[in-house]
């Protein structure tokens, strides 16, 4: 699956020396990739080295970049992800001129071309190169091994609320999404990878009539128990971003699908969500950890 607008990055006359990353994980590929003397700036919630955070203006958090921040660091190239920052934040500095590479990669070949484009634009592919090669060696390996074994059937929750009448729900994710890619890669089967979100909400928890969704995002359906537990879920990982399970909540979700093979199993694992949700060089990463995690 190619979505090439978001892959590649705007067409600049030179290689940019002044970046505002607003994506973590593009953040930690461009210090891991050799680049990161060229961050001016990053979002709160951005990792730096010691060795360069003192260079590195805070602009503020994903959703709620300041813009009078980033435009005052008078920025060659903004990085940002159509997933992670606000769409008006978006248009705001386009419209102010400042080139914006808006990243939206839904399966790990979209993470490695968008690498391989970085790499390219900031003039460091022959450094690189071989790095990326055994990230592709890596994921084909994996994936060779994926295939050929049985898959464990799991079940990912990645935010957890509460709706009158019908108590707790969590939100998960669906074949279009790049947290599934990277779990099917390596090993995993999503249980909800055909389930798309229906909207209002009362419709998507299974009250109410739904009705089109037209342009509204339909790859993060939110599930009652109930739903869950006719899915089979031999393994539920529970990941620490981008809601943070609390001991109360874990314990909740054991008790509400307590007839699933993974409770009963004890197959409830805590999970870095920075493995299925950071593209990037996290990915090597994810590709070491995610098949030995889902085969426990």
């Amino acid at each position: 699956m190619n979505h090439p607008d978001f892959i590649q990055p705007p067409n600049l006359s030179r290689v940019p020396a002044r970046v505002v990353s607003l994506v973590p994980s593009l953040t930690e590929s461009m210090i891991e990739l050799g680049i990161g003397e060229r961050l001016v700036g990053a979002t709160d919630h951005c990792p730096l080295p010691d060795s360069i955070a003192a260079d590195v203006t805070r602009v503020g958090g994903i959703l709620d970049g300041e813009m009078e921040a980033i435009t005052a660091l008078k920025p060659d190239l903004v990085i940002a992800g159509r997933e992670e920052n606000d769409k008006s934040t978006i248009e705001a500095l386009r419209s102010t001129g400042i080139p914006v590479w808006l990243t939206f990669p839904r399966c790990v070949e979209d993470a490695l071309k968008i690498l391989w484009a970085m790499v390219r634009l900031f003039n460091v592919e022959q450094e690189n190169r071989e790095r990326l090669r055994v990230i592709e060696t890596s994921l084909d390996w994996v994936s060779r091994a994926s295939w050929d074994a049985p898959s464990a059937r799991v079940f990912c929750p990645i935010w957890r609320e509460q709706t009158d009448p019908v108590g707790t729900w969590w939100m998960t994710f669906n074949h279009d999404t790049y947290c599934h890619n990277v779990l099917r890669h390596c090993g995993g089967m999503n249980v909800f990878e055909e389930r798309e979100r229906r909207y209002p909400l009362l419709a998507d928890l299974g009250q109410a009539e739904p009705e089109e969704p037209g342009e509204r995002d339909t790859r993060y359906p939110r599930v009652l128990p109930a739903e869950v537990t006719k899915r089979v879920p031999e393994l539920i990982l529970i990941p620490n971003e981008p809601y943070v399970f609390s001991k109360s909540d874990v314990d909740e979700l054991k008790e509400l699908l307590a007839d699933t093979p993974a409770v009963r199993n004890h197959r409830v694992v805590p999970l870095d969500g920075r493995l299925i949700a950071w593209y990037g060089t996290r990915l090597a990463k994810a590709l070491a950890e995610l098949p030995i995690i889902l085969k426990q």
